[in-house]
């Protein structure tokens, strides 16, 4: 008999990070919880990551998820704040890592491809997507249904993602 596997999504941002958990058996998928870890504008940098460590490191003790799934940022034209979105996502990688969960990575249009069937689509699309996989599931936002998808995404390749660990480390 096989135990449900609780994964937690994150959608890593320096002024929102969405995170969204489910539980995973065989091919049934079923809603936890979701929600977004803010930090404040007004603040200095490395201030801001505390907030979303701990403000995620709150969520990670609270729900105990076994395992993670991180979205992989893209690179855009502003150098300096796709270094600051990958600081955030450092913290998305280490929260999950410290309490010792496997952490994945997924490419924004794996995630896309895996809820809605195509690798480009918009944010109206996943949430209707989201109802019809989960229809228990509530989300408040862009950032906690993105990190919902992440979490789909990853029920939807965990073994395949395993697998290529097991591979690499032999």
């Amino acid at each position: 008999m096989q135990n449900a596997i609780r994964i937690i999504g994150i959608d890593p941002g320096l002024r929102r990070m969405g995170w969204g958990i489910i539980e995973t058996l065989g091919n049934s998928l079923r809603f936890v919880a979701s929600g977004t870890v803010t930090s404040d504008g007004d603040m200095d940098l490395a201030s801001r990551l505390c907030q979303l460590h701990d403000g995620l490191a709150e969520i990670v003790h609270s729900h105990q998820p076994d395992e993670a799934a991180v979205e992989q940022t893209f690179v855009n034209k502003d150098a300096v704040a796709t270094l600051k979105l990958g600081q955030a996502r450092g913290i998305a990688m280490l929260v999950p890592a410290r309490a010792g969960l496997p952490v994945s990575e997924y490419a924004p249009n794996a995630v896309k491809k895996s809820v809605i069937g195509v690798g480009h689509g918009d944010k109206k699309q996943i949430h209707m997507m989201l109802k019809i996989l989960m229809p228990k599931a509530e989300f408040k936002g862009n950032d906690a249904a993105d990190a919902l998808a992440i979490a789909i995404c990853h029920a939807h390749n965990r073994v395949s993602d395993r697998m290529r660990r097991v591979l690499a480390a032999s």
